[in-house]
């Protein structure tokens, strides 16, 4: 059999830099294959920043794959550590050369294992190797502990409101993530829930640290973290998320770094914490508040977005929500007051109302008529027309696209996919609270179950709402027109059609009835549906603009 060498060279990124360059390997062993092995017939498999501590390199295995099919005579490598530090692995390895017939051979330790003592050389040097790895390993830790212990950072990622700071090597306050760590601490003092301050994150569109959805872990790995205090903590757990060690492991250094949470704010969520995982949370998620209108609103004087948050109980018993704005929450020069959902709701549900009404009763009405119906009720007394009227005239009378198209009640497909459609719901729901549940026992009750398990169950759940989710999309397809707004239809799904077609022949909606009536999720849904934005200002909504791209804004007297 006519020589073919196999070249393989590998560097791991401490070593780029240094003598066992690529380049370097790649020309001495072209030369050795060519002057020593006698043989131009070589192929290179080039592994750059990949440790040997195990195999799994792609260019190694191309070329295991390739001597399997029997397409080499020689593997050829600079340093035997180049191939594995691994004694196990490379025994696999060579008896796999071995079985196809392939000869292992090292240039710099001058040996190949066509000979027995060449054999027995090799698995000596392999030894040394391993414990030259393992050595390097103890020094590597030992020099990290010492860094540590001075408050030197070791390269962990950078937590959510800091920032690397180049020049004293550390993370240094990041002034705009810092206003989102303080709203999570704030908000789980008020809630004492994780779940409440997920919801309220995600629904404000807040983002996480790598522009993520939030999760209760992700807000609970932060409220733990003494990080914000200025402590830093090191040596803490066996892994990034593994079991925590000993205690006398630890390496802890108070006021190592300039913190951004108030050290009494930051142990009274902990001690909530605490006694959340003593109980069971059951309890919190029941109060969780639904905001209506939360990601749909933008302040008219700094364009920020409003966060939301529940008020106090009316006498009555109504517990409303109200909105501030962010830019004015943040100390970014806003001056906007807070707004009660009251006001937000009776004004959009009455208006949407009037849309519908619009569409139900008039045929062909003039500019005049459609604005004076469309303002038509309590809510309105303080607006005296609506700017871009001629729009709104436009797409009520004469749209091609037909977004007040009225859809065929008979429809049997349609009745049968918002039934199935029901039922996805449900099951989603079913799921999603199975996930708060696993989220809470894997937290909160360290016997409960390890890691692995936690993950496969949580995998195996996420799958099952991927595909409920997939299903949900295919079917909102086919009950709702893609690039069409149907009031109707909306409102139909949202459970709102009679409520709105019987009180606007007469009277104005209560907000608050219908909250009650139809309830805070479906009017969410349904907003959410319809609604693309909110603009408010001075406690008045200035405009409201639609998914379709229909928008109206709105004249004020004063």
């Amino acid at each position: 059999m006519k020589n073919k060498i196999a070249i393989y060279v590998r560097v791991s990124t401490h070593h780029q830099i240094d003598k066992d360059s690529l380049p370097l390997q790649q020309k001495d062993l072209i030369n050795y294959s060519e002057y020593v092995l006698g043989s131009k017939d070589y192929e290179i498999f080039e592994d750059a920043g990949y440790s040997a501590k195990n195999t799994d390199r792609p260019k190694y295995q191309e070329m295991m794959t390739k001597i399997r099919n029997g397409e080499f005579s020689h593997l050829l490598v600079w340093k035997i550590d180049r191939i594995s530090r691994n004694l196990l692995d490379f025994c696999d390895m060579y008896e796999e050369l071995k079985k196809y017939n392939c000869t292992f051979v090292s240039k710099n330790e001058q040996f190949d294992t066509s000979s027995a003592m060449g054999e027995a050389m090799l698995k000596i040097i392999l030894v040394f190797a391993e414990l030259e790895r393992k050595l390097t390993g103890e020094r590597v830790t030992s020099v990290m502990l010492d860094r540590a212990s001075k408050g030197l950072w070791n390269g962990a990622p950078v937590p959510l409101g800091y920032k690397w700071n180049k020049e004293i090597k550390f993370p240094v306050p990041d002034l705009e993530e810092t206003l989102t760590v303080k709203y999570i601490f704030n908000n789980y003092k008020d809630t004492e829930s994780t779940s409440a301050v997920r919801n309220l994150l995600n629904s404000n569109r807040i983002k996480t640290k790598k522009n993520g959805e939030w999760t209760t872990k992700t807000i609970s790995d932060i409220i733990r973290n003494p990080f914000y205090i200025g402590t830093y903590r090191y040596n803490y757990r066996e892994s990034a998320h593994g079991k925590k060690k000993k205690e006398n492991e630890w390496i802890v250094l108070e006021d190592n770094h300039e913190g951004i949470i108030d050290k009494e704010l930051w142990q009274k969520c902990n001690d909530i914490m605490d006694v959340n995982a003593q109980r069971n949370n059951a309890r919190f998620r029941g109060n969780v508040k639904v905001h209506v209108f939360a990601g749909l609103l933008e302040c008219g004087e700094c364009h920020h977005s409003f966060y939301s948050k529940q008020d106090k109980p009316n006498q009555d018993g109504f517990i409303p929500s109200f909105y501030w704005c962010s830019g004015r929450y943040n100390h970014l020069g806003c001056n906007q007051k807070t707004v009660n959902e009251n006001i937000i709701g009776s004004f959009t549900f009455n208006y949407i109302s009037n849309l519908i009404t619009v569409y139900k009763t008039l045929r062909k009405p003039t500019i005049t008529k459609l604005e004076s119906s469309l303002l038509t009720g309590l809510p309105f007394k303080d607006v005296v027309g609506i700017e871009n009227i001629e729009d709104i005239y436009n797409a009520v009378c004469f749209s091609p696209s037909n977004k007040f198209k009225k859809v065929n009640d008979t429809d049997s497909e349609n009745n049968n996919n918002s039934f199935e459609l029901d039922n996805l719901k449900k099951e989603k729901n079913k799921f999603e609270r199975a996930l708060e549940r696993l989220e809470d026992l894997y937290l909160f009750d360290d016997e409960a179950m390890s890691e692995k398990d936690y993950l496969i169950k949580k995998n195996k759940i996420n799958s099952k709402l991927s595909e409920i989710n997939s299903k949900l999309s295919e079917l909102k397809k086919n009950i709702i027109p893609s690039d069409e707004l149907n009031f109707i239809l909306l409102a139909d799904m949202a459970l709102l059609t009679n409520r709105i077609s019987n009180m606007t022949k007469n009277e104005d909606i209560n907000y608050k009835n219908l909250v009650i009536d139809a309830g805070r999720e479906n009017l969410k849904e349904f907003a959410n549906t319809i609604i693309d934005t909110i603009i408010v200002k001075d406690k008045k909504i200035l405009s409201i603009k639609f998914k379709n791209g229909l928008e109206s804004k709105f004249i004020y007297n004063s």
